[in-house]
């Protein structure tokens, strides 16, 4: 698996659609300027200096929350297993929107 790909927020940007459309190198090498603007979850991981989320102390944040939460790109705790499993070193992801829905997301 390319780290370059393990994006900050818990999705695998190796998995993205729109990843070779835009060219887009991956969230690691944008530092948080991706193709669709300023991402705020990679800009407060870059501040605290750690690869993505998953070392955060403070995991699932507000700002982290209100990605899961978006109404267009949430997902059902896909991210946040990524997260947890990067974190332990864990060298796969989980695509997003294969875990069914549950309580009520």
């Amino acid at each position: 698996m390319n780290r370059d790909f393990i994006g900050r927020c818990g999705a695998f940007c190796g998995a993205c659609a729109w990843r070779e459309e835009t060219n887009c190198p991956g969230c690691q090498l944008c530092k948080g300027n991706m193709f669709w603007g300023e991402c705020s979850v990679a800009k407060c991981s870059i501040e605290k200096g750690i690869e993505h989320c998953g070392f955060c102390s403070n995991l699932p944040c507000d700002i982290l929350q209100a990605a899961f939460d978006h109404p267009e790109h949430g997902d059902n705790g896909e991210r946040l297993a990524n997260l947890k499993a990067w974190a332990i070193g864990e060298d796969s992801y989980i695509e997003l929107g294969t875990f069914p829905a549950q309580n009520g997301h």
